[in-house]
């Protein structure tokens, strides 16, 4: 949510873009900290989902299942 009215017309990626340009040195190194932390929690979180498809792959990609999901 802005909260500058100038920033009512900003997308959100803008918005960001404008307050790293105010930003120290040390504040972009904690920002960037703080981005790879999410980027690697939500790569954490796909593990489980992305084993299962692996496994489940495996029983799927048949040509028994193939024929069994045909008329469907």
């Amino acid at each position: 949510m802005p909260y500058h009215r100038i920033e009512d017309d900003m997308s959100t990626r803008e918005v960001i873009a404008r307050e790293l340009e105010r930003l120290s040195e040390g504040d972009l190194d904690k920002l960037l900290a703080f981005l790879r932390s999410l980027k690697e929690a939500h790569a954490d979180a796909m593990l489980p989902t992305l084993a299962a498809e692996s496994a489940l792959a495996k029983d799927w990609l048949t040509p028994e299942e193939d024929s069994a999901w045909a008329n469907l």
